[in-house]
């Protein structure tokens, strides 16, 4: 069963509300001095949270491989700054990118966690889900031409004995005609309208004796079986479901900003 509607894609967006919020700690000595420089300890901490929010257990061994990384970060950034790097304006443009996408991150994460997605919006959104899916799904064959003509040219030799799978060699969608023009099991809602309408209408066995128009040409199409469309349970749905809400409420928000910022 095709669960895909259940999961949301990963994105830049997504990736920065995955990102654990770094709380402030108490402060206390440099991790180390490079050259007579101090490495403050709360870029340490910054770079355990970054570890841990990936799986890795905070632990000594991880605090002393962060301790060196930014030990070596400080020696090559001495080394860049003597060469005067820093300076280079694509050098400063590329440093205030990085800057705003820390800044973007921390807000972000700071966004969602003061707005959750409760319970209740969960359970709607997995019914509404549900309700677009209906209760089967359909395998499906097709023959997709661009012409009415020829579509029901190949409707006649359908009627006259000729088999589909051979037929489907005419078709103009490659990912199917090789496979006798099979699309596998499927919702009649992850098709466009026009061919979702006819599948559902079709006997098992039977073919459209009429070509199906849509944007893409015109189809024949063939209903080999049905089944019951057996769906995640909400428990199992709930945290895709979430996340897809949540990137949904971010989005919005960042379009109620935009609408009111003052640009010129």
């Amino acid at each position: 069963m095709n669960r895909a509607i259940f999961r949301s894609t990963l994105t830049v967006l997504a990736a920065l509300l995955c990102i654990a919020p770094v709380h402030a700690k108490d402060e206390a000595g440099p991790v180390a001095t490079v050259n007579g420089k101090a490495i403050p300890k709360n870029r340490a901490d910054a770079l355990v949270a970054t570890q841990t929010a990936q799986g890795q257990p905070d632990s000594a061994d991880l605090r002393k491989a962060v301790r060196e990384e930014l030990i070596r970060r400080e020696i090559l950034t001495q080394e860049a700054q003597k060469k005067g790097l820093d300076k280079k304006s694509e050098i400063q443009g590329q440093i205030d990118l990085a800057r705003q996408g820390v800044l973007i991150s921390a807000y972000l994460g700071e966004y969602v966690h003061s707005h959750p997605i409760s319970d209740e919006a969960i359970k709607k959104e997995y019914d509404a889900i549900k309700l677009k899916l209906g209760d089967k799904e359909y395998k499906v064959r097709h023959i997709l031409v661009e012409k009415e003509d020829e579509a029901k040219d190949i409707i006649a030799r359908l009627k006259k004995g000729e088999k589909f799978e051979d037929l489907a060699k005419l078709s103009k969608d490659p990912g199917s005609k090789e496979r006798g023009g099979d699309l596998g099991w499927a919702a009649p809602s992850n098709y466009v309208k026009p061919f979702a309408d006819a599948v559902v209408k079709l006997e098992k066995g039977k073919f459209t004796e009429v070509p199906v128009k849509s944007d893409f040409g015109y189809h024949v199409i063939m209903l080999d079986d049905t089944r019951e469309l057996k769906l995640p349970t909400l428990a199992e749905a709930k945290p895709q479901i979430a996340q897809r809400l949540q990137q949904q409420m971010v989005e919005k928000h960042i379009l109620d900003l935009r609408s009111k910022a003052k640009v010129n």
